[in-house]
């Protein structure tokens, strides 16, 4: 990836719209819950994650940076 010539590809931020080229970009995955919200055995709940991407600082301001630690901990700690 290093030895890539010519322009990244360009991405929007999630938040305030920002083109940021690929290799500047902070990802971040979010997971969304859907549910139909009834009571009982009819439930159904279904999770979508979704890969957003931030500038550097609305990443920071958003303490993405954080979040990102915080996961990278647990799963170290998990297995």
């Amino acid at each position: 990836m290093g030895s890539r010539r010519g322009k990244d590809k360009l991405l929007y931020c999630e938040s305030c719209g920002r083109a940021v080229p690929r290799t500047k970009a902070v990802d971040f995955n979010k997971r969304s819950a859907y549910s139909t919200d009834l009571r009982g055995d009819d439930n159904v709940t279904a999770f979508a994650d979704r890969t957003v991407y931030y500038c550097i600082s609305c990443a920071k301001h958003r303490k993405i940076f954080e979040r990102k630690k915080e996961i990278a901990a647990r799963r170290r700690t998990r297995f």
